[in-house]
């Protein structure tokens, strides 16, 4: 239960499959210590919700069709600093510990994990911490020790705008390719520029270039 004077979590959970959604929520909800305020099916329907919701924290799965649990992270870092993204899965590969951590994942746990504990990560989160689950804590620490991946940081969409820039595409291109308008790819051009540290967009174009020749998967 809630300690004196600790108001209740509200929790946006995310996970594509609903009777897991369903059953999260009632987990979280019978320690007392959390309200679960939203659900969403993914990325995509959690950013909708979170423009109108009024939310501490969320609750994801990592992989689920759509967007998943790296570039709601990413795109939440950018869009709502102020709200933690626990990740609660069944995943523990390399790979999706992977991007779930450098994306900025404020928590990573499997789904056995008690509702209490996970209502524990949620108040660490929102105090600055990130926790690990144990089980994953050993895949964890070898993500920790090789090169980071710069483009973990963009998502989906930015990747593919990185993509077209590779490939020598103007705006007007790219907005014909991806069915975008001209405004928005000059802002994610821009944002882009600025995540992956570049000056201008010839010396985006040449970062991305040997990011491909690095094998970097765009």
């Amino acid at each position: 239960m809630s300690a004196v004077g600790e108001e209740r979590l509200r929790l946006l959970v995310v996970d594509d499959q609903e009777l897991l959604r369903r059953g999260l929520r009632m987990l979280l909800e019978s320690t007392g210590d959390a309200e679960v305020v939203g659900e969403a099916r993914d990325g995509h329907e959690a950013l909708g919700l979170l423009e109108t919701l009024d939310v501490d924290a969320i609750i994801t799965d990592a992989v689920m069709p759509g967007m998943g649990g790296a570039e709601l992270i990413a795109a939440c870092s950018e869009r709502f600093p102020g709200v933690p993204v626990v990740v609660v899965t069944t995943f523990d590969t390399t790979d999706v510990v992977a991007s779930v951590l450098d994306a900025g994942a404020a928590g990573l746990l499997l789904k056995d994990t008690s509702p209490e504990k996970i209502v524990d990560a949620v108040r660490s989160a929102l105090a600055g911490g990130v926790t690990v689950d144990p089980r994953v804590a050993k895949t964890a620490l070898r993500t920790r020790n090789r090169p980071a991946d710069p483009l973990s940081a963009l998502t989906k969409s930015e990747r593919e705008v990185a993509m077209c820039i590779a490939d020598g595409l103007t705006n007007a291109d790219i907005a014909e390719r991806l069915h975008l308008a001209p405004g928005t790819v000059k802002n994610y051009v821009s944002t882009v520029m600025r995540k992956l540290e570049t000056p201008d967009r010839t010396a985006l174009a040449l970062k991305l270039d040997r990011m491909r020749t690095k094998r970097f998967q765009l």
